[in-house]
């Protein structure tokens, strides 16, 4: 067998550091030539996936409110961009239909804006007593519903690797929506949201612009931060909304609506223009990182 002289070190790194240079030139010629032109904005939920409510409102009336004033304020501002929404009133979507519309637009974001809501605990309480037929004191008990309305804050996801202990109540309610659309199976490939070997696949398809994702939803966050809300970070998981984007995006929960305290700001003129403006700071940094 004949020898083969090993490179010497110092060769190896020239080797190295060239293949370097090669790369980080043809990644800043590609992105020297890149503009944002087209972002795509989804009011989760609607039509008769609109059962999570507060006191008085609903998520997807909030979100549909909240979604056509950050279209508005980018079209404002930011006049060499196009805004498409994946809808506009009242009307149910299906998941799919909501990434496709930015697909097919070739979108270079998709913002998917929903309040967020505490999961309900049932259990059971003592109402009074009587007497059974042996003259024996057992209590009356009923099953009542709770959920808490002191959580607060502000979170934004991104499609990321779910662990089977990350699956919570956060996904579970997010992607519910599967369930109401005819031949969800076929939709979705077979997924099931409940599944979470399932749920895991889902979050690997399409993660190309992952670390675009998770930039955008930092920005957010710290927009968020700057006004003064309670942050509840940046997470990654396997939403379905955002598993088959081919563009970086995110889902951002403007407030807990399950809080009367934040029910009453994302309702309110103060609240829509701060969550906004929040928004639209967050994409114009992003946009100018970018191309910047």
């Amino acid at each position: 067998m004949k020898n083969i002289p090993l490179l010497r070190p110092k060769a190896i790194l020239i080797v190295f550091i060239s293949l370097a240079i090669n790369i980080v030139s043809s990644y800043q010629a590609f992105t020297q030539g890149y503009k944002i032109k087209t972002i795509v904005i989804d009011a989760g939920h609607g039509g008769k996936d609109g059962s999570t409510r507060g006191l008085y409102s609903t998520e997807k009336d909030v979100a549909l409110k909240t979604a056509l004033h950050l279209g508005a304020a980018i079209e404002a501002n930011m006049k060499d961009i196009k805004v498409i929404y994946t809808r506009t009133e009242d009307v149910f979507i299906p998941l799919y239909e909501r990434i496709a519309v930015a697909n097919n637009a070739k979108a270079d974001l998709f913002i998917s804006i929903h309040c967020n809501d505490m999961p309900v605990h049932r259990s059971t309480v003592v109402t009074g007593y009587r007497r059974n037929s042996k003259g024996k004191r057992v209590p009356i008990t009923r099953t009542v519903s709770r959920k808490s309305t002191s959580t607060r804050g502000v979170e934004t996801f991104v499609s990321g690797i779910g662990r089977v202990n990350e699956q919570d109540e956060a996904i579970k309610r997010e992607n519910a929506a599967i369930f109401l659309e005819e031949n969800y199976k076929e939709n979705y490939e077979g997924f099931d949201p409940n599944n979470p070997e399932n749920m895991i696949i889902l979050s690997l398809m399409k993660n190309t612009f992952r670390t675009q994702s998770l930039r955008l939803a930092k920005l957010v966050q710290d927009e968020y931060i700057n006004a003064g809300r309670i942050d509840r970070g940046v997470q990654e998981k396997s939403l379905a909304v955002l598993a088959r984007a081919g563009m970086p995006a995110i889902l951002t929960e403007i407030g807990f609506i399950s809080n009367p305290e934040e029910e009453d700001y994302m309702n309110s003129e103060t609240g829509q223009n701060e969550i906004t403006n929040c928004l639209l700071k967050a994409i114009e940094n992003y946009k100018k990182n970018l191309e910047g």
